[in-house]
């Protein structure tokens, strides 16, 4: 079955789920310039965050990275993180379940 959604018609502020209780987990994250996520980590899983608009720092662990629109970045969700927009920002995260192969 083939599931097509608008990020646009997505509701929830900051943290909308694009298809709820599917996985890979998929968010739409939307942060106003200054607003931050608080340091966290999503064990068990490997993440995607493209930038769609705007310019984040991205806290990992003591690592800081700065994304632009159309920046991508992966990493395991054991380290701590934690975005912070530096201007208003819209950004897709996927969240796929890590394999233990």
């Amino acid at each position: 079955m083939t599931t097509v959604r608008t990020l646009t018609e997505l509701e929830g502020e900051p943290h909308a789920n694009v298809f709820p209780s599917d996985e890979p987990k998929t968010i739409r994250l939307t942060l106003a310039d200054g607003e931050e996520v608080p340091s966290h980590t999503h064990p068990g899983r490997d993440i995607v965050l493209y930038l769609l608009e705007g310019t984040i720092e991205l806290h990992l662990g003591e690592e800081t990275h700065e994304l632009t629109a159309d920046d991508i970045a992966r990493f395991e969700g054991e380290r701590e993180i934690s975005p912070r927009a530096l201007e208003d920002s819209t950004a897709l995260i996927v969240l796929a379940p890590r394999s233990d192969e």
